[in-house]
């Protein structure tokens, strides 16, 4: 059974950071293969796990309805735009990355969306977990490129207009009926303890974070002399918080793989 993770959040609250931690999580603890899905398109995924992503969702989709397309003879379109997708997916030892990167065009993002939401279905069931860093704020959810989440981690930084996304779509999930078992807020960012006009914010939103995340001087120096996030050490703040909320989240699942 595949167990799909999803991250969203206002843009800069650090959604990136936190879904290479959580892929870090799932890979040094052995629970399996990982789907990673970089599907912003400010695609950046790949750097924070030490990747490589040659090709995009959004490249290919461009280089397809280009009108220099030249289609093998004896092979359909949809079949050629299949074999094409798989070259977007980067390969390592437990960890594939599929990065949907940027179209181009008045529907660079609808086409794009659902092809990665069809590929994601399709490819899904070779995987152990699947984690998708969503574009910055809702679109992704609105369009339902997202659906039949197992963990939706929402993620806001330490500020008034983090939270309030993170309501907008706490929100939009109920508007839409999409299918999400569990819903996990994040207080990401933090210096030193919460302040207090956050607090009320949260309570006047309804708002518990469930973990908060410290800011992390190694994080950023990490981030500074461009190191995958991967490979930041068990010490590190940042790691150490998203390690207890992927505990407490995953033990039953943790169990089980121990049990098999």
């Amino acid at each position: 059974m595949t167990i799909n993770i999803a991250v969203a959040g206002k843009g800069g609250t650090g959604k990136t950071s936190v879904s290479s931690l959580v892929i870090r999580y799932l890979l040094k603890n052995r629970l399996g293969t990982v789907l990673a899905v970089d599907a912003d398109p400010n695609s950046n995924l790949a750097e924070n796990l030490g990747l490589e992503a040659r090709q995009t969702v959004g490249r290919i989709l461009n280089e397809f309805q280009g009108e220099k397309l030249k289609i093998p003879a004896g092979t359909t379109k949809e079949a050629y735009l299949e074999y094409q997708l798989n070259t977007a997916i980067t390969e390592s030892k437990n960890l594939d990355l599929i990065t949907m990167g940027r179209g181009e065009g008045p529907d660079c993002y609808c086409y794009p969306n659902t092809v990665i939401r069809k590929l994601i279905d399709q490819w899904s069931n070779n995987y152990t977990y699947v984690v998708m860093d969503n574009e910055a704020g809702m679109e992704h959810l609105s369009r339902r490129t997202t659906q039949n989440i197992d963990e939706l981690l929402l993620v806001s930084d330490h500020s008034v207009k983090g939270l309030r996304a993170v309501a907008r779509i706490r929100d939009l999930v109920k508007e839409l009926k999409l299918i999400v078992k569990r819903e996990s807020v994040i207080l990401n960012l933090v210096p030193g303890g919460i302040d207090p006009l956050l607090k009320e914010e949260m309570a006047r939103l309804g708002i518990a974070p469930t973990a908060v995340i410290p800011a992390d001087e190694e994080l950023k120096r990490y981030d500074l002399e461009q190191k995958p996030l991967f490979d930041l050490p068990d010490t590190s703040k940042a790691v150490m918080a998203v390690n207890n909320l992927m505990d407490r989240l995953l033990s039953n699942n943790k169990a089980q793989i121990k049990r098999g």
